[in-house]
């Protein structure tokens, strides 16, 4: 079987299971139209084609063979460049996916997502020898034979414990070549990472990195993928998020530390992000944590302008 002799998707899992597996070929030009971050980990290889790639603070141009590790809740984005049609596979590992291995097991599978730099450049050999895991997996999710579930598990581990070894033996990580606008762009991300909670005003921002509002509002949604105002409000509603799991603080408390000067429309932003209002997500993480489990409902991804859960963000990658 060659990949070429595959359908053009194939899915294994949903967003709700420890395991959750895409194969795409996209014919066109294609950009995700959804911006999202998500609990799972996040493995994504390009096949063939060329994309560009958002991830933390920084764009990656990528090509064919290139691997992207996505730690869990990194905001990231995909996007077209010059060259029309792709395909990629893309595996989202949950933690439940890793019980019954050891600590020091997990650790080695999930130690490539912590790297500073997400993206890993193959040689000709490991790519071959990652495409044969790849090759193996995707065969039996198109013909299903018995058993078919316990092999896509056993070279899901594969796959994360060739990447795993491969980082240990890297030496060096590559350089990486910003242009003087995806570097000023990345600067200003950073700053946005670091004090969101403050008030942060365009205008304010294109004076103190001496750029006009305008350009910067057109290069930000160039180079990122994200509106100014769409990435704030993300970054502040993960955040948001966090504190309403992790604290007892009140949700006014929250709001005014995420730096939202407005209770209302802090509830209507987070509403529109995490498709529930804060007060139903922290009842439904306590329910969630009581049981022992993840509650599915918001289970893997946040993404802006949609409500959770369903088949309708199942294409926007």
């Amino acid at each position: 079987m060659t990949i070429a002799s595959l359908p053009n998707m194939l899915r294994y899992g949903s967003i709700s299971e420890p395991l959750w597996i895409e194969f795409d070929r996209r014919i066109g030009y294609h950009s995700m139209d959804t911006t999202h971050y998500h609990r799972s980990y996040e493995f994504f290889y390009l096949y063939s084609g060329e994309r560009k790639f958002f991830i933390r603070d920084s764009v990656y141009q990528i090509q064919s063979g290139d691997l992207i590790l996505v730690n869990t809740n990194d905001v990231h984005r995909t996007s077209e460049l010059s060259q029309p049609n792709h395909e990629r596979i893309v595996l989202h590992y949950d933690l439940p996916f890793f019980d019954g291995l050891s600590h020091e097991e997990t650790e080695l599978l999930l130690s490539p997502f912590s790297t500073p730099y997400p993206i890993i450049k193959l040689n000709l050999q490991e790519r071959m020898q990652l495409e044969l895991l790849f090759e193996s997996l995707l065969r039996e999710l198109h013909e299903s034979p018995p058993g078919y579930r316990l092999h896509v598990r056993n070279m899901a581990t594969e796959i994360l414990l060739f990447t795993a070894r491969h980082t240990l033996k890297r030496k060096a990580l590559p350089s990486i070549e910003l242009t003087p606008v995806q570097q000023k762009i990345t600067d200003i991300v950073r700053h946005i990472n670091q004090y969101f909670r403050e008030p942060l005003l365009l205008d304010d921002l294109a004076k103190q990195f001496f750029i006009s509002k305008g350009h910067l509002s057109r290069v930000f949604k160039e180079v990122t993928g994200f509106g100014f105002s769409q990435y704030l409000n993300i970054t502040r509603i993960k955040e948001a998020e966090r504190l309403l799991k992790e604290t007892d603080w009140s949700i006014t408390q929250i709001s005014e530390h995420c730096g939202f000067e407005n209770f209302s429309h802090f509830g209507k932003v987070f509403k529109e992000l995490s498709g529930v209002s804060p007060r139903a997500y922290r009842k439904l993480e306590q329910q969630s944590s009581r049981r022992g489990r993840l509650a599915p409902v918001l289970s893997h991804h946040r993404t802006c302008g949609s409500a959770y859960g369903g088949s309708k963000w199942l294409t926007k990658f």
